[in-house]
């Protein structure tokens, strides 16, 4: 990615590198055994923010060294906005995952019929306030479910699992498990303890009745199907959508997945009509992506390159994808961006987007090898990544797929 140029930083500047909040400058003096990321985390601030308002050009400082620090203040939750205008590059599940809510919540609140959307388009990122909502639980709700729904318990990340499985099994959506966590992005990693909502002991006997009354007749011709494939449960979707893009009814798929109730969860693998040829060429496309790129290593950085002599972050996932099979054009960043699909759940292959680093908007990208994990051409060279530490974690943009 290209350098950040070093700019004065205005009152306005200094106001804008803080997320929803206020800004005032502190003044720290160096000690011994100081780095840029241990200043910048103990004042909640970033190495980038630093350097830009000293005018560094490096990482290096020395002890006694007076630095201007740009201390944050949140501003409270009232002037949090509730609408948002659609920008190029947005699409629901990005503004829906930026607003801690799901796509069908976006869609409720919109009126919408499908996913599309168009750029200066105004959108509702939050509930509507509604008087008459309030009546409804206060009569049909009793006083012990409400209590129930605020306990919380607590969950240990397992190899293999994923926000949206874990969602799933807690019956609570992905949204509501990053706001109970406070988690900015989608990653988590094996052993973090995470808060999930407490089981409820009365829903048990609630999912039994349905699945007694439940007539074994209209499951019956989902036997008829001859080849199954996987589909990934995307935000949004329910069983009778799904079934409606299959030519099923909602009984023919349930009986197809062997479920017994309509509940089903982000990243949940259904089988439906169709044939399982794709996904083998994608995963070996994919290994000869990771492979290829392993041995490029240490190549140094060029602007604009895309020859073993030299990569940008963009030139290098050129050529490695070409390596691999895939006779894709030579794009920047944001071509790239355009040319793939959200994933919920990434895989190794997979590409890493990021935001707002010597540009506004998406700006670098690199190919994600897995265990939060990515290999990318950096000003550095070719090398590898890893997406906890505090630089890609605040330039985060998602996880995409090359159509």
């Amino acid at each position: 990615m290209k350098k950040t140029i070093v700019r004065a930083l205005s009152t306005t500047a200094l106001l804008s590198t803080v997320f929803a909040g206020t800004a005032m400058a502190d003044t720290y003096k160096v000690q011994k055994g100081d780095t840029l990321g241990k200043i910048a985390q103990k004042y909640h601030t970033s190495v980038k923010e630093i350097k830009t308002a000293n005018g560094l050009k490096s990482d290096f400082i020395s002890v006694n060294q007076m630095l201007q620090i740009t201390v944050a203040r949140k501003m409270t939750q009232a002037s949090q906005p509730t609408t948002y205008t659609v920008v190029k590059g947005d699409a629901l599940i990005k503004i829906a995952n930026r607003y801690h809510v799901t796509v069908a919540e976006l869609k409720q609140w919109n009126k919408l019929s499908n996913t599309v959307i168009y750029v200066g388009q105004v959108l509702k990122v939050s509930a509507p306030k509604q008087t008459t909502t309030t009546t409804k639980p206060i009569t049909t709700t009793p006083a012990k479910p409400q209590t129930t729904k605020t306990a919380t318990s607590v969950y240990t990340v397992q190899k293999g699992d994923y926000l949206g499985k874990i969602a799933g099994k807690h019956s609570t959506s992905v949204a509501n498990l990053k706001s109970l966590n406070k988690l900015k992005s989608d990653m988590i990693y094996v052993g973090q303890k995470l808060k999930v909502p407490a089981q409820k002991a009365a829903v048990t006997p609630a999912i039994t009745k349905p699945v007694a009354t439940t007539p074994p007749k209209t499951t019956t011709p989902a036997t008829n199907v001859k080849g199954t494939t996987d589909y990934v449960v995307q935000s949004g979707d329910t069983l009778g959508k799904i079934a409606g893009k299959y030519k099923l009814t909602v009984n023919e798929l349930k009986a197809l997945n062997k479920l017994t109730s309509d509940n089903i969860f982000v990243a949940q693998r259904l089988k439906v009509p169709g044939t399982k040829t794709e996904p083998t060429v994608t995963t070996n496309v994919s290994a000869k992506m990771i492979e290829s790129a392993k041995k490029l290593i240490g190549i140094p950085y060029v602007w604009g390159g895309s020859t073993p002599k030299g990569f940008d972050c963009s030139g290098f996932v050129y050529y490695v994808a070409n390596q691999a099979g895939m006779k894709i054009g030579r794009f920047s960043a944001e071509g790239f961006y355009d040319r793939t699909y959200y994933v919920n759940t990434p895989k190794a292959g997979d590409i890493v987007f990021f935001e707002n680093t010597y540009k506004k908007g998406i700006s670098h990208l690199g190919i994600y090898l897995g265990n939060n994990q990515f290999i990318h051409a950096n000003d550095g060279g070719v090398m590898i990544s890893n997406l906890q530490s505090k630089y890609y974690q605040d330039h985060f943009e998602s996880f995409k797929r090359f159509y």
